[in-house]
């Protein structure tokens, strides 16, 4: 079932919720006190709101708060101190709060890799190694004691995100050692009962699947192991969390997410590609990043797709990924030039064999 989303001319308790938040966010003029929750307005205020927060947090801006606004909202609502933080496997705890712990940690020189908000295995063992460091039970559970102990270090250091692309980039001269045997997860956007966009009888969902398998086949033929979210022709349909999960599961050095992207006029053309980079806090993926100038240059170099560029987004594939991890939108179905190609298969192939070669480029060994 496709979970609610909620926008312009809607009413009742969750538009209520969604005005209360971004009221504490200070986007909006709080709602009297005593307003009957049922008659709060989706109106054009909270739409703006909602635009300006989607902009600031990296997410699609559309004005719609659906699955993935709805928990950034929810997110954003946590300032360090307000809650016990602590790692849980079957639910990872993200929010404004982690973020705060995480630049805090990074700054002093503890190594949990990207800042991403996102409590993981690395943030709790940064916050393990740091407790022991400062005296304090050591039990990879930020609460009073271990906030006050944060505290009396001094001043947040900004970002993390130097200290964390250093890292990144530390990390890629282990990578660079060839394409044998690396494991690279390709993502097909939607499927099942989501065809993403559609534009005619072409889906989203079917460019996705069938850039997966034409992706798929020219990596697997150079020695690289492929593993796919979900089957071209399944009818499953993972949320991006999910995705991200399946990735982290299986250890994988690198994730590419196939998408096809669309715009409410004809006009709009080409192809971009999209890396996690979190534009408030200074925090992303450098990895991620070089890998996505790459893809972007080697498949407009074998199309005539419009070159636009590279982006930061926090979106959960992109953020909540251990690895370099970057969403192609390969052309717009909304576009009647983008479409046609689109649904030609030799544009396809030369699509893939773009994708194909900045992986190869990726992993090579760096020249002496």
């Amino acid at each position: 079932m496709t979970p609610p989303a909620y926008r312009r001319g809607d009413a009742g308790p969750a538009v209520a919720e969604i005005r209360d938040r971004l009221g504490r966010l200070g986007l909006l003029v709080p709602p009297a006190a005593g307003s009957d929750p049922a008659t709060a307005s989706f109106d054009d205020d909270v739409d703006q709101a909602v635009r300006a927060f989607q902009q600031l947090r990296g997410l699609t801006v559309d004005g719609v708060v659906g699955v993935s606004t709805f928990r950034r909202l929810e997110e954003a609502r946590w300032a360090l101190g307000d809650r016990v933080l602590s790692f849980s496997a079957g639910h990872l705890v993200a929010g404004d709060d982690v973020l705060s712990l995480q630049q805090r940690l990074s700054g002093l020189g503890f190594d949990l890799g990207r800042v991403d908000g996102v409590f993981g295995v690395r943030t709790d063992a940064a916050l393990r190694e740091f407790q022991r460091s400062v005296g304090v039970d050591a039990d990879g559970t930020c609460g009073p004691d271990t906030c006050r102990a944060i505290a009396r270090l001094g001043r947040t250091m900004s970002g993390g995100g130097t200290a964390s692309a250093l890292r990144e980039m530390h990390a890629l001269e282990t990578l660079r050692s060839g394409v044998a045997d690396k494991v690279v997860v390709i993502d097909p956007g939607h499927g099942g009962a989501d065809p993403g966009l559609e534009c005619d009888e072409l889906t989203e969902a079917v460019v996705a699947g069938d850039l997966a398998s034409r992706v798929e086949g020219r990596l697997a033929a150079i020695g690289v192991q492929v593993l796919l979210t979900r089957s071209p022709d399944s009818d499953q349909a993972p949320e991006e969390s999910e995705r991200a999960a399946f990735a982290n599961q299986t250890g994988a050095d690198l994730v590419l997410s196939l998408h096809a992207d669309s715009a409410s006029s004809p006009a709009p053309s080409g192809c971009a590609t999209f890396y996690f980079g979190d534009q408030v806090t200074g925090s992303g993926s450098s990895l991620g990043h070089r890998f996505a100038e790459m893809v972007q240059e080697e498949i407009c170099l074998r199309t005539d797709l419009t070159d636009c560029r590279t982006h930061s987004k926090t979106w959960d594939l992109l953020r909540m990924t251990r690895m370099p991890a970057v969403r192609i939108e390969c052309g717009y179905l909304s576009s009647p030039r983008d479409a046609r190609r689109l649904a030609d298969p030799a544009f396809r192939d030369a699509v893939a064999e773009g994708i194909a070669a900045a992986v190869v480029r990726f992993f090579a060994p760096e020249e002496p």
